[in-house]
């Protein structure tokens, strides 16, 4: 924006380390960042999306500026869309608790003023983490270091600058998720890597801790490893929430761009993209059918606690539709807990037979459960889950298995030699990421969580689930 826009009685953060981190003429800054950015290949796919979120680094140009530029080239095209940038950086010059915004109206560079996106800014300042520090952002340098690129890539854009001090990642991901926005947000965090090892030690550390940001575990980020872990670990709590695909672009150290290979500084950048949408197929039974099934499931469970087997059901007016052969898992659950839960994968007699003979299975042959009793009875919830034919899934690794998964959309068989695992489509709201789901459905099929077996089999199935 243009400084004049700025009235006379608004504060604007002078520039702290522009001439030092980056040149202090506006030629030699645009040209500077220009030139990076033109010196990174355009993707192989040829895609033109941007991502949500990047992680880029924040130290000298001369140093970490080709790998910034990595991932602000994949923001060429959000240019007419993203509007507000939300970036978040580690404090390094004042020591604080908590998140620090500033109580000025916008941040100067070179290239000109960014104006603060003010409503964002007060309505965080409800969280009990965030408090208001001109000293906090004053000298910090993680931030501004980004502003040219975003001036650059975006244009006219509205800010909201968050220096990170000793903050939670829990509290991280709260503000993050407040402001988080639609496609017309942006998140960008800063960090570098690792700190003054030799260069072979600090590609190994490096490696590692971009390894642990790609699978989204905060347990392994440390300020050691990332100066910025804090922020990171705050993103990575929202990236599993919210399934966001995590993607390292780049990773070097300053012995790859321009220093002495003794003492070097690690880089990295990330682009971290929401998930495709995927429509789930439509219902195909009505309400009238879902209760008639759910009824068959209550009618074997009462037969199996008077007489020891399940009812058989009779053909009715629904005939037509339930005596077509049909796959469907029967779960119940007493206070939202589960108290049993029998099915089959592929179908093999009538829907309307396989739900009965599930249900008494549920109820009394579950091997996790004792057989449910006439008091445990009335407090029953049945709900029932028909499965769609399974289709077999070629993978070629793990990695290929994780990018196909489907969350909130697919079940999962997975099968080696004669060991055999499943997870319905449900199980996905206790275990959103897809790493962890698949440790589980890996441990379920008797396996290790970090075994993947080499005649692995895949298949994959949605459901029509109700209650």
């Amino acid at each position: 924006m243009n400084r004049s826009e700025i009235t006379s009685h608004e504060a604007v953060r002078a520039p702290a380390v522009a001439g030092q981190f980056y040149p202090g003429d506006a030629a030699a800054l645009g040209k500077a960042v220009d030139d990076f950015l033109a010196n990174v290949a355009a993707p192989e796919d040829g895609t033109t999306s941007w991502p949500k979120a990047i992680i880029a680094p924040h130290a000298g140009y001369v140093y970490s500026g080709p790998v910034a530029a990595t991932v602000y080239a994949c923001l060429k095209a959000a240019k007419d869309t993203v509007k507000r940038v939300v970036l978040l950086g580690p404090a390094h010059r004042v020591a604080f608790r908590g998140i620090a915004v500033p109580s000025v109206a916008a941040f100067d560079t070179p290239l000109g003023a960014v104006l603060l996106d003010a409503d964002a800014i007060e309505s965080i300042k409800a969280f009990s983490t965030v408090l208001v520090s001109d000293k906090a952002h004053a000298q910090e340098h993680s931030l501004e270091v980004h502003l040219p690129f975003l001036q650059r890539i975006l244009g006219d854009f509205s800010l909201v600058p968050l220096c990170v001090g000793d903050a939670d990642a829990a509290d991280v991901a709260e503000v993050l998720e407040h402001l988080w926005g639609g496609p017309e947000t942006l998140i960008v965090i800063s960090t570098d890597l690792s700190h003054y090892h030799g260069y072979d030690e600090a590609r190994l550390l490096d490696q590692a801790t971009a390894q642990a940001i790609t699978e989204c575990r905060t347990d392994n980020v440390t300020t050691h490893g990332a100066c910025g872990g804090r922020p990171v670990n705050g993103l990575l709590k929202v990236a599993g929430k919210r399934n966001l695909k995590i993607s390292l672009l780049d990773i070097r150290n300053s012995g790859d761009t321009a220093g002495t290979k003794d003492r070097v500084v690690g880089y990295a950048s990330f682009r971290i993209d929401e998930p495709e949408k995927i429509e789930k197929p439509a219902a195909k039974y009505n309400d009238a059918q879902r209760q008639h099934m759910i009824s068959v499931a209550r009618s074997a469970i009462e037969a199996g606690l008077k007489n020891g087997k399940p009812s058989t059901p009779e053909s009715d007016l629904y005939s037509d539709w339930a005596q077509q052969q049909g796959a469907a898992f029967v779960t119940l659950e007493i206070n939202g807990k589960l108290r049993g839960c029998i099915g089959s994968l592929t179908a093999h007699r009538a829907l309307i037979n396989d739900i009965a003979e599930n249900a008494f299975a549920a109820a009394f042959r579950d091997p996790r459960f004792p057989k449910l009793t006439e008091a445990e009875y009335g407090h029953l919830d049945i709900s029932i889950s028909v499965l769609s034919e399974p289709e077999p899934l070629p993978v070629t690794d793990e990695a290929d298995l994780l990018d196909k998964m489907r969350p909130g959309v697919d079940g999962l068989i997975l099968q080696s030699g004669s060991r055999r695992g499943t997870f319905l489509p449900q199980v996905w709201q206790q275990l959103p990421q897809k790493r962890v789901f698949l440790a589980h459905l890996k441990t379920k099929a008797g396996f290790a969580a970090d075994y993947w077996p080499d005649d692995v089999k895949i298949w994959r199935y949605t459901t029509e689930s109700f209650s």
